[in-house]
């Protein structure tokens, strides 16, 4: 039976563009693409069985992490991270208009406006910024040919949907990247993982008692490639841990850092351990 795969739609979208990716390592069983509205669909899809894999966006070089993902994993579903792909990002401006001066309107992802913040700031001083599902969808919308409107997003939906491109590459930095995540119902099984992702709390909220933990890591060698502090929506001052490790499921090291971390958190969540796809 063919797999399903769903990511943030339409075709043309830079999570289409890491799905493409992954499914490229699914040898001989390449799974069915289908595009979902939002990041939380995509994540309930997965968790309710409608779909079998879920691609999402989980952090951005310059914009830093995609806080529904990380917060509906934490605390809201039971899905596994199967792998990360990371894609080079690269914004252009799509628009019938001849001239900057004509646009009015500019659309695209929030994250893409923030990432092209300096350009829209110098450039388009003037337009109104409308953010949209998605980086796709704002060309999409614009493909009937207003010439007061513009959009934000890859070169790829410039192919999918013949929108002239106006402008090329009008992101802030140039070495953008994004960091996306298979996820599905089950943990990745097979000796190939080298990441692993923890989500934890603290057992005391006393000086030193996150530098325990992370020495856990220290005392196995083990790098930490990541960690980042998010609210535990529970009461102010309250916080959960995310946390990325160089280490997969087969690690030696790592099994020993599992076994000591319980008595030293309240909650341990472990999100699994998985593959990479950087680019060349």
């Amino acid at each position: 039976m063919v797999k399903t795969l769903v990511y943030l739609g339409p075709e043309g979208t830079f999570s289409h563009q890491a799905a493409l990716k992954s499914s490229e390592t699914f040898n001989h069983d390449a799974p069915l693409l289908k595009p979902y509205p939002t990041i939380a669909h995509i994540l309930l899809a997965v968790d309710r069985g409608e779909a079998d894999f879920g691609v999402v966006p989980a952090e951005n070089s310059i914009e830093g992490s995609v806080n529904i993902t990380l917060d509906m994993l934490a605390h809201e579903l039971n899905l596994y991270i199967r792998q990360e792909i990371v894609i080079d990002i690269s914004h252009h401006l799509f628009s019938y208009a001849s001239s900057l001066a004509e646009i009015r309107t500019v659309m695209s992802h929030p994250q893409a406006l923030a990432q092209c913040r300096r350009f829209l700031e110098k450039e388009l001083p003037h337009a109104r910024l409308v953010e949209t599902p998605s980086t796709a969808e704002a060309v999409r919308l614009i493909a009937s040919g207003s010439t007061e409107t513009a959009a934000i997003a890859s070169w790829d939906s410039h192919t999918r949907y013949g929108v002239p491109c106006l402008i090329r590459d009008i992101g802030d930095y140039p070495h953008n990247q994004t960091r996306f995540l298979l996820v599905g119902k089950e943990p990745c099984s097979g000796n190939g993982t080298s990441k692993t992702s923890l989500v934890l709390t603290l057992a005391e909220d006393r000086p030193g008692s996150l530098y325990e933990i992370l020495g856990e890591f220290a005392k196995m060698n083990i790098n930490l490639s990541r960690i980042e502090s998010r609210p535990a929506k529970s009461q102010l001052g309250k916080y959960i841990f995310f946390i990325d490790c160089e280490a997969g499921s087969h690690h030696p090291g790592l099994r020993q850092v599992l076994k000591g971390l319980p008595a030293k958190t309240a909650l341990l969540k472990n999100l699994g351990s998985y593959t990479t796809l950087h680019p060349c």
